[in-house]
């Protein structure tokens, strides 16, 4: 979770470029005590020495006070205000990352920091916070404990830590997290996290969803459909729209865009030029004039959502275009299952055989590995998935028949399955691909996910270990949201398998959470089941023609 200062309000609504260029110098260090009297750095920057007060923007951040186009901020005349977070930088206490950014007893570093800035001269009342990825945590945590802040910019950062950030499907998303924290000093805090593989009520301090109906920041979101947070930016935004408390319900804006979490790597897939046209400084330059200087007019006509539809990289394709809507989802979509069959296909009908499975060996020594997809440290974005699905044995692919129309879908992608396992314990995958017609053949990802059958009866629980192949239990794969078009000529694409390494921890099928030097490895013969009875299905929003 690199620092994402270019990605709106500082490039864009500032005019400047990343990285950052730091030509100004603070008017004042302050060592801000927190409730707990641990003191965290913090530079002060004023528009001019004399004059003011004036609305204030604030970053709290995890990579150091250094860098950003402080000049160009001033210059809009707001008072910037950078803090490192505690223990990061310069800032005493402990090296915990988010612990104490949100509202466990005593630990509001957040709220503290709002109300010291709230109660200086030079602040006219009106705050408002930025930031990407880890600065949007930050400030995610600290808008359900404070009343002080008037507009809030996140771009990329979860909205339930839990499931958006370290538990997708229950499976620990490995490449992320053991990843990203020994790139902050943090390498100690992996095995917390690990303790918590269930939503107990460690998490509850980072779920921000839930708290929704106390946060009365009115926010813009920004995301992306291959961001490692994408979901989190979706659910953020329409929880604090339907949910939210005063001055947040009805006043937030969403722009979902096509990327990543980082630069766009892919060459299987060409992407549009014209996913540059919507200008983001704009948005975010009319989002902070309306809450932070009163500034109504270059708001107007901005529309509540944008989101940018994907579709075929050939000529002539429909989708490939930027839409506005006034919520989120855009328009009622039909839930539309595409049932499996055992001869690979995806079917509007489903089978009526009596019994019909399909299985594969999945050894955990041996995992899938991941190509492409909402990654962070691994490249990241719609990559043809041919390279995996031509050479391994333990995938399972599944394929409509070529469409006869365009067929699109916006909102959320699940997965039915009912399966079955020799072993006590396994996960299953799911990608959902575009396949391209003969003679491209390609076939690129769109979304992918897992689920770990222990969790089938929820995130909060332990279901009981499998009993052996005989016993089906139906498991839901959360694929997330996308918008794509698929083209005419092109097939809907299933793909199922047992791991996606290392995007996910490989679960050694013991039962056990993870796996361990010297432990167990077991091999395990999973199936899927997709007769009359067992209806496994992936599960479309469709737009309906019009």
């Amino acid at each position: 979770m690199k620092p994402r200062y270019s990605s709106a309000l500082f490039v864009l609504l500032f005019v400047a470029a990343a990285p950052w260029v730091l030509a100004a110098q603070p008017t004042e260090f302050v060592s801000m005590p927190m409730t707990d009297g641990t003191k965290l750095a913090t530079d002060v920057y004023l528009p001019q020495p004399d004059g003011g007060p004036w609305p204030v923007v604030l970053a709290r951040s995890t990579y150091g006070r250094v860098g950003g186009p402080i000049d160009a901020i001033l210059q809009q005349g707001f008072v910037v205000v950078v803090q490192d977070v505690r223990g990061m930088g310069e800032s005493e206490g402990e090296k915990y990352v988010f612990d104490a950014d949100g509202w466990r007893a005593g630990m509001t570093d957040g709220a503290d920091t709002v109300a010291w800035i709230h109660a200086q001269p030079w602040c006219n009342g009106k705050i408002g916070t930025w930031g990407g990825s880890a600065l949007g945590i930050t400030q995610m945590l600290l808008a359900p404990v404070t009343r002080d802040v008037a507009a809030q910019f996140i771009d990329v950062a979860p909205s339930n830590l839990y499931e958006d950030m370290f538990y997708q499907g229950g499976v620990f998303r490995k490449s992320l997290i053991e990843g990203w924290l020994p790139q902050i000093g943090q390498p100690h805090l992996i095995p917390v996290y690990k303790s918590h593989p269930t939503y107990d009520d460690f998490w509850t301090y980072y779920n921000v969803e839930a708290r929704a109906v106390d946060i009365t920041a009115p926010t813009l979101f920004v995301g992306g459909w291959y961001d490692i947070f994408q979901q989190g930016t979706l659910d953020g935004f329409v929880s604090r729209e339907l949910h939210g408390g005063p001055g947040a319900m009805g006043n937030n804006y969403l722009i979902m865009k096509w990327s990543t979490h980082g630069p766009d790597v892919t060459k299987d897939y060409k992407l549009n030029e014209n996913r540059f046209s919507l200008n983001v400084d704009q948005a975010c330059a009319a989002f902070y004039a309306r809450l932070l200087k009163g500034d109504d007019s270059l708001i107007k006509g901005f529309a509540k959502v944008h989101y940018y539809v994907m579709g075929a990289d050939t000529e002539g394709a429909p989708g490939n275009e930027w839409r506005t809507a006034d919520a989120w989802p855009p328009f009622p979509t039909t839930a539309t299952p595409y049932y499996l069959r055992a001869d690979g296909a995806l079917s509007a009908k489903p089978q009526e055989d009596a019994s019909a499975s399909k299985g594969f060996t999945f050894d955990p020594k041996d995992p899938v590995p991941t190509h492409g997809g909402a990654n962070l440290l691994l490249p990241a974005g719609p990559f043809d998935q041919r390279p995996v699905s031509g050479t391994r044995k333990d995938l399972m692919q599944f394929a409509a028949k070529p469409l006869t129309a365009p067929v699109e879908i916006t909102g959320r992608v699940t997965v039915r399955l009912f399966v079955s396992s020799d072993a006590p314990d396994t996960d299953f995958t799911a990608k959902l691909v575009d396949v391209y017609p003969a003679g491209d053949d390609r076939q690129i990802l769109m979304l992918d996910s897992i689920r770990r059958v222990k969790t089938r009866l929820g995130y909060d629980k332990v279901a009981p270990p499998l009993g052996g192949p005989g016993e089906v239990v139906e498991i839901e794969i959360d694929l997330q949201s996308i918008s794509w078009v698929f083209d005419k000529g092109h097939r809907i694409g299933l793909h199922i398998s047992s791991s996606n390494y290392p995007r996910f921890e490989v679960n050694p099928n013991t039962g056990t959470d993870f796996p361990a030097d010297g432990a167990e490895m077991r091999v395990a013969h999973n199936a899927v089941h997709m007769d009359k009875r067992h209806l496994s299905a992936l599960v479309l929003p469709v737009r309906a023609a019009e």
